[in-house]
């Protein structure tokens, strides 16, 4: 086997793709800032006690593992960044008030996600921390789609729910936490069959009420319609359905060319998100390019006392899997200046560079500033010529 074979699920990013990654990285970044979020840099390697503390066996299974030379301890490369982001708010922030944090940076899995997918993902996300209200979620979802409109994704489906919901039934019913889970999955799939054994097992009015939500898909207003009828005689659920009807007003006020649907029975992520769920698709690839929700009580498991248990909110996506979903940009305009010991030749190529223009020098026996193969992200539209005693841009 060669040498410079990469390990599967493994890539190298190359020019014209490393600087698609970067404008993106910076488009959503700076998004996110205008909306008054912090940049934290949370590190790559970390204790594994730390880095898996209160995220579950699923995360447990795809995080790489080494021992730490200096302290003998075992460590981790960070499958998810969010647990770090919560131990940021928690132990190193402190604040009593809102929080609102954003952050990107490789995570590593031992194994794909998806088929074709990297097991390097460049995550971004951003999140919001200390406030419980639906504010906070409308917030997070008109940042969220924002930063995938300033990416010049189109197409964009917004799919919403609640896992709260049926977690607020089956705690009505007093399920176990084995009943529960095995509810959640079939749910998720959507497996009317297992399902209707499972409920079979579940008191009234629970039963009916699990039997609801698992019918309720489809345009949000329809699918709103008939959850409210069926739960009329429970103030906690329809309290819920109200922020649901809140949310997705304020999403089709302010971005009506989105597509929403309203999914009360996908409960993916149902052991960690404790409210809103959230997922956008892109038409372009077919697939979700972004997920998030609400998952209070994250910062619970780093010390924080339970009387502040901070709520939270926010999304991730992958930045790389991002550029299927958006077009690829033209090569970038640059300028050749064929190589000269002239000084007033080094001058004008450095004034043309803190103009900020890109100056490619053909250097003495170079052939032409395009690449012999054409593959290169620049185009080599103008160049430095001397006319005239002066050193000026013309076109080629």
């Amino acid at each position: 086997m060669s040498v410079w074979i990469l390990p599967d699920h493994l890539a190298d990013v190359l020019p014209n793709q490393a600087r698609q990654i970067e404008a993106l990285r910076r488009k959503l970044l700076d998004t996110a800032a205008g909306y008054g979020y912090e940049l934290v840099i949370p590190p790559s390697l970390e204790y594994l006690q730390s880095l898996l503390t209160g995220t579950g066996s699923a995360l447990n299974l795809q995080t790489f593992k080494l021992v730490d030379q200096l302290s003998g301890r075992s460590m981790g490369l960070r499958a998810d960044t969010t647990p770090q982001v919560a131990r940021i708010d928690a132990h190193l922030l402190g604040r009593s008030g809102v929080s609102r944090l954003s952050y990107c940076g490789s995570v590593f899995h031992t194994k794909p996600s998806k088929p074709h997918a990297t097991r390097e993902p460049l995550q971004l996300g951003a999140e919001l921390y200390g406030y419980a209200g639906v504010e906070a979620e409308i917030e997070i979802v008109q940042l969220a789609l924002d930063c995938l409109k300033k990416a010049g994704v189109q197409g964009l489906t917004l799919d919403v729910g609640d896992v709260g919901v049926v977690d607020c039934i089956m705690n009505m019913a007093g399920l176990s936490q084995d009943a529960q889970a095995a509810l959640h999955q079939a749910l998720q799939a959507k497996d009317q069959s297992s399902l209707a054994a499972l409920l079979q097992t579940v008191p009234q009015p629970a039963r009916a009420l699990l039997q609801s939500v698992s019918l309720a898909f489809g345009q949000p207003a329809a699918v709103l319609a008939k959850l409210e009828a069926d739960f009329a005689a429970h103030p906690p659920l329809l309290a819920r359905l109200e922020q649901l009807r809140t949310l997705i007003a304020s999403v089709q006020a302010a971005h009506p060319d989105v597509a929403l649907l309203l999914d009360m029975a996908d409960n993916q992520g149902w052991s960690y998100y404790t409210g809103l769920r959230f997922t956008v698709y892109a038409a372009a690839s077919g697939q979700d390019i972004l997920r998030g929700g609400r998952y209070d009580g994250v910062g619970a498991v780093f010390g924080v006392e339970a009387g502040k248990s901070r709520a939270a909110v926010g999304f991730s996506l992958d930045v790389k899997e991002l550029l299927g979903a958006v077009a690829q940009p033209a090569a970038r305009s640059a300028i050749r200046a064929r190589w000269d010991a002239d000084p007033a030749w080094a001058q004008a190529v450095a004034d043309l560079r803190a103009a900020g223009q890109s100056v490619i020098c053909q250097l003495p026996g170079e052939g032409s500033c395009v690449a012999a193969d054409g593959h290169t992200e620049f185009s080599c539209e103008r160049e430095l010529v001397l006319q005239d005693g002066a050193w000026q841009v013309t076109s080629l």
